[in-house]
């Protein structure tokens, strides 16, 4: 669910903003990591209908287009037609063994988690990564809006343990890396969005792990020639 780029995790689980599908049948295949480089599947995404159903396809398991539908704020008919664009793409497909009866098709998400990003990026698909990024981080803030709001009304306990920090890292990008590795590995041994796995008073909340450069292209490039110059003696 954020880094223009370089990997950009999607907690949705993006996606973009997830990690492993809840709900899956016994019959269905595991849902996989997927990483996107492609322009064409990055612009297919950057919708945000398309996130919201993605997002819920993954954090609660199976569901057909009229659930959706109650989760993207779109009619039926009209969830159905991002459904098979999504599907299209492969992030999604019908999912038969959930269905309740006959009458239901059910979609499952075929993705536990997304990142994207590519360093050798060409323009078009740099474009594509900074819109579904903005579309992204757009859902972040509505949920930290959404919070802040009624942040009153939830107990203290919860009030004490929600909250934003925030550091300034001096490292390379080979630490940056590793840091950033370790940050998201770490948090994922609590996403537990198998509601077996989870401990009694376990609630889902949102965590942004958010690693920016904080200095001038032009002093990445001095360092870059220093060090090309220093090796050549």
């Amino acid at each position: 669910m954020s880094a223009d780029g370089a990997a950009a995790t999607a907690e949705v689980a993006a996606g973009v903003r997830a990690g492993v599908t809840a709900g899956l049948t016994a019959r269905a295949p595991a849902a996989e990591p997927l990483h996107i480089t492609d322009p064409r599947m990055l612009r297919a995404l950057a919708h945000p209908a398309r996130i919201a159903i993605l997002e819920h396809l993954v954090l609660d398991g199976p569901a057909t287009a009229t659930q959706c539908a109650e989760v993207a704020g779109l009619s039926p008919s009209a969830c159905s037609y991002h459904l098979r664009a999504l599907a299209r793409f492969g992030f999604i497909e019908p999912d038969p063994g959930s269905a309740a009866d006959g009458r239901q098709r059910p979609w499952r998400s075929r993705v536990s988690a997304i990142t994207y990003g590519d360093p050798e990026a060409s323009p078009a698909a740099l474009a594509a990564e900074h819109t579904l990024t903005r579309l992204v981080q757009q859902g972040m803030d509505e949920i930290r809006d959404r919070y802040h709001e009624r942040e009153t009304q939830y107990p203290s306990a919860w009030r004490a343990a929600a909250g934003l920090g925030r550091d300034v890292l001096h490292v390379t990008p080979a630490e940056l890396i590793e840091v950033k590795d370790r940050v998201l590995a770490e948090l994922s041994r609590f996403r537990r969005l198998d509601p077996a796995d989870r401990p009694p008073g376990a609630l889902r909340v949102q965590a942004v792990v958010d690693m920016v450069p904080w200095f001038e292209p032009a002093e990445a490039q001095c360092l870059e020639e220093a060090q090309r110059l220093e090796e050549a003696q």
